[in-house]
């Protein structure tokens, strides 16, 4: 599947952002609808989402926030991600914590990385076929490509089906680097500035790459 934007021209972006554009928009399906076609939804629905948001983004961009949290609801496995994302210190840390993480996880993502999607267009995006039958298996990798005036962006989704048949995205890898593992280091780091409290570090939790 191919799909291209050019709403507006584009800067050149980070790769990691790029990966953390498709998680956010996707339907609730059944195991029957294969993995790589819950890909092509959401790319999709992403693409009608920030077309739908771009023009008053500037002006609402809790509108665009909103818009992106309820598809990522549907779509990521946030309750497992953020559960790994805590590493050790998941099973040191009370429902409670576990909860209030993957919360603010997923709104920092979201604040954090919102007005880079407003931005994104003048890009041609490509899901790959599977390589080997995916029927009967319960994780999966759907590999995507994204071209843009400033390269290849190849992503590797992690794809799992959960207890009630739906498939979600559990992981992310762009260029080789492995966004879960990322943010699992950036946890164990920020719990040692912090000896160790789990309260600290999620309330002062931030997704960016560069802190």
């Amino acid at each position: 599947m191919r799909l291209k934007l050019s709403n507006r021209s584009v800067k050149a972006m980070r790769s990691w952002l790029l990966a953390l554009v498709f998680l956010v928009a996707a339907p609730l399906v059944a195991a029957a609808q294969s993995p790589h076609a819950v890909v092509e939804a959401v790319t999709e629905r992403l693409v009608e989402a920030i077309l739908e948001h771009q023009p008053t983004f500037d002006q609402d961009p809790e509108s665009f926030y909103q818009a992106l949290d309820g598809l990522l609801a549907e779509t990521v496995d946030f309750d497992w991600i953020a559960y790994n994302v805590m590493g050790p210190y998941r099973k040191q840390a009370t429902v409670e914590q576990r909860q209030r993480f993957s919360v603010k996880f997923r709104r920092d993502l979201i604040e954090t990385y919102g007005g880079g999607l407003a931005s994104f267009g003048d890009q041609e995006i490509i899901v790959l076929p599977p390589a080997t039958d995916v029927d009967g298996k319960r994780t999966v990798r759907v590999d995507q490509e994204i071209h843009g005036t400033d390269g290849v962006y190849p992503l590797q989704y992690t794809m799992g089906l959960n207890r009630q048949g739906e498939w979600k995205v559990t992981n992310v890898i762009i260029n080789g680097v492995n966004l879960g593992k990322t943010f699992r280091n950036q946890f164990l780091q920020r719990a040692q500035k912090f000896g160790g409290d789990i309260d600290q570090v999620i309330d002062n939790w931030t997704s960016s790459l560069d802190t």
